[in-house]
């Protein structure tokens, strides 16, 4: 026992948080005057009287009782048994995680990093974290340099790390990585769900059994007596991640109620609901949106397989699934939801989804229409953000919008449209409806800030309203129009392209499935747009052809891609956007190609030379293949050609040896 768990005294080791009722929605939302009556009802504060996670666990425990909670796939197959968790077992499970953190001397500013598959354990993991400590969820796809400074920036004091290799090598990343995070001082290994205790293997010092651990705890108290305030720090989310130095942005206990709060009175979530979350929970949009709601009001939440919707058997059989376990919401990123327009429902009774919705990426209008006639289902768009605890506006249930609505804001949530400075930043002039800008907001779910202040400088306007980078517009009713990021507008002699309207016009093609537009450096314009398509399994369609289709349906001529490449499919990040950042790679790689041949032909050569082009950060450094001679016209003229490109790219006469991912070849 802990020198601090010794000083608890009898009182503050049974003091329990004040009881509430669960979530449920104050009236239905049909329109933005629905969102105004619920601020007029009361005052935010008598409203959502609830002040952390784990008094929402508590309200919901001692309403639900033995109500399944959580219901783990182990496989895909809808025959199998699955297992089952209560709101009563949930909540004894977090009792019992937040005790053994507690006696493991973690503190409430805290960190404790997970490194878990989707699983029941990491519900644990979560809400008994935020009920002892600071939660830090972490992506087990990164590389261990990546999540061990993501670990030394958050100052984390405990690893939860699956016990088994998975899809991502956890477990040996995690023993990897544990010696190189000062701060960490134990790694707790997470049993596989059938592993029996007696094929658990021996562990090293430093390293000890989750679940050992937390069967010898109290399940029915904290033993810390914490009394959690709505402004103490419930987790670190990491934002930025895969491309740059780590971003931890904050989330309050009381944002992340507030996100619970708000999105069941907009969709009206409640204990007859069912839905099926195939988000990873590193991410906030699984975590929040997903998990907490659902948590919140008494609904089931379907867990399917370790590898959720990354694992191919649980789309094949997605439908099968839906008629199995009665779903009645459906929620998915674009990309999940393309992917199971192609699985046909082949006769399984899908009746019971009243409700489907979708964020993190415009939704295709197309995609949109095909839900409509394959499946009868309006798909309803969202808007959510790391920096807003995971959602800031909604569409609700019944409200009919066009592909690229995302909603009305939520209750007590503020938002305003304004027109971007000659940087592509926010500025402070407010537009009019309709009419296009950056998006801004306040609200109670706002993050507290990123872990490193420096962070903070371009979150934020002067006068305190989160600069999102988002651009959009709000239409007559109030409801929010997203159409994509500031950073992925394509900038053509000035001009401002937005990418979504090349998108949305390819994929209107029936051989399209997933389509992407970014810009191309150019040493005259700045940039050039250029696509990026993946086909509908089965289907074909030639470059010429869609490059023909698109044109003819994008009014302004300097919009019109100037090239198109057919992928097998687009790149993604690992919760199933678009990655675009790769996409401009790729870009930059086939411009430089066309420099080398242009330069090539007015040298002489016959044939343009074998080329490594490595990436380092955002530089491009070009250099022969392999150790040969060439033309000093050759060399000098591509020297300068790539010289003139906005970008940052350089020839040397050596073979580069800079990264070793190098690029292919071009």
């Amino acid at each position: 026992m802990t020198a601090s768990t010794a000083s608890v005294s009898a009182d503050a080791a049974v003091q329990a948080p004040p009881r509430h009722a669960p979530f449920r929605q104050t009236l239905r939302v049909h329109s933005l005057a629905d969102i105004r009556r619920i601020e007029a009802l009361a005052p935010l504060a008598q409203a959502m009287p609830v002040r952390s996670t784990y008094e929402i666990m508590c309200n919901s425990a001692a309403a639900f009782g033995d109500k399944t909670a959580l219901t783990f796939l182990r496989s895909a197959d809808p025959a199998d048994a699955p297992i089952r968790w209560s709101y009563r077992q949930l909540l004894a499970g977090i009792h019992q995680t937040a005790n053994a953190l507690h006696r493991l001397g973690v503190q409430p500013s805290d960190a404790v990093a997970v490194l878990l598959p989707g699983c029941l354990d990491y519900h644990l993991a979560l809400w008994g974290g935020e009920a002892a400590a600071i939660v830090q969820p972490l992506n087990p796809l990164l590389s261990d340099e990546k999540l061990v400074a993501l670990m030394r920036a958050a100052g984390a004091r405990v690893l939860i790390a699956y016990g088994a290799e998975a899809d991502a090598e956890m477990w040996s990343k995690a023993l990897r990585i544990r010696s190189q995070v000062p701060s960490l001082t134990t790694l707790l290994r997470v049993p596989p769900l059938d592993e029996p205790a007696s094929a658990r293997p021996a562990l090293p010092d430093g390293v000890q059994c989750f679940r050992a651990l937390i069967e010898a705890q109290p399940s029915d108290r904290l033993l810390s007596g914490r009394d959690i305030q709505a402004s103490d720090i419930a987790a670190y989310f990491h934002t930025g991640g895969t491309t740059g130095a780590p971003k931890l942005a904050r989330h309050s206990h009381g944002a992340q109620v507030f996100t619970a709060w708000s999105s069941v009175q907009v969709q009206g979530l409640g204990p007859d609901d069912v839905t099926l979350n195939g988000y990873p929970l590193f991410h906030v949009a699984g975590v929040l949106p997903g998990a907490l709601t659902a948590l919140s009001a008494g609904v089931e939440t379907v867990i399917p397989t370790t590898a959720l919707m990354r694992n191919r058997e649980v789309i094949r059989n997605y439908w099968k699934l839906v008629q199995t376990y009665r779903t009645t919401v459906l929620s998915a990123v674009p990309t999940v939801l393309a992917a199971l327009a192609n699985v046909p429902v082949d006769g399984a009774d899908i009746s019971s989804l009243r409700y489907a919705r979708t964020g993190a990426a415009p939704l295709p209008p197309e995609l949109s229409a095909r839900y409509q006639q394959l499946f009868g289902l309006q798909v309803h768009e969202s808007l959510g953000m790391t920096e807003m605890a995971g959602i800031s506006t909604i569409t609700p249930p019944g409200v009919v919008a066009p592909a690229g609505c995302v909603g009305f804001p939520l209750p007590f949530v503020q938002l305003r449209i304004v027109r971007l400075d000659a940087s592509g930043n926010a500025s402070d002039e407010d537009l009019p409806v309709g009419q296009p800008g950056m998006i801004l907001f306040k609200s109670p779910n706002l993050f507290s800030g990123f872990v490193d202040p420096a962070d903070n400088a371009r979150a934020f306007t002067a006068d305190g309203w989160l600069a999102t980078g988002d651009l959009g517009f709000v239409d007559e009713q109030g409801r929010l129009h997203i159409s994509g990021r500031s950073k992925d507008l394509i900038i053509r002699s000035g001009h401002n392209i937005d990418p979504k309207v090349i998108e949305d016009a390819v994929a209107a093609h029936p051989a399209v499935q997933l389509s992407a537009a970014v810009g191309a450096p150019d040493a005259y314009a700045g940039e050039l747009p250029v696509l990026f398509v993946s086909l509908v399994p089965g289907q074909s369609a030639s470059v010429q052809e869609l490059l023909d289709f698109t044109a003819q349906r994008v009014d302004e001529a300097p919009a019109r891609p100037r090239h198109l490449t057919i992928l097998d499919a687009l790149p993604m990040t690992n919760v199933g956007k678009i990655f675009k950042p790769d996409l401009r790679v790729l870009a930059t790689r086939a411009v430089i190609a066309e420099l080398a041949e242009t330069q090539a032909r007015e040298a002489g050569l016959a044939t343009p030379p074998a080329l490594d082009v490595q990436v380092q950060g955002e530089r491009y450094v070009v250099a022969p293949a392999t150790p040969t001679a060439l033309p000093e016209a050759f060399r000098q003229g591509l020297a300068q050609a790539l010289a003139r490109l906005p970008v940052q790219a350089q020839w040397q006469d050596a073979p580069a040896a800079l990264a070793p991912a190098s690029a292919p070849a071009v």
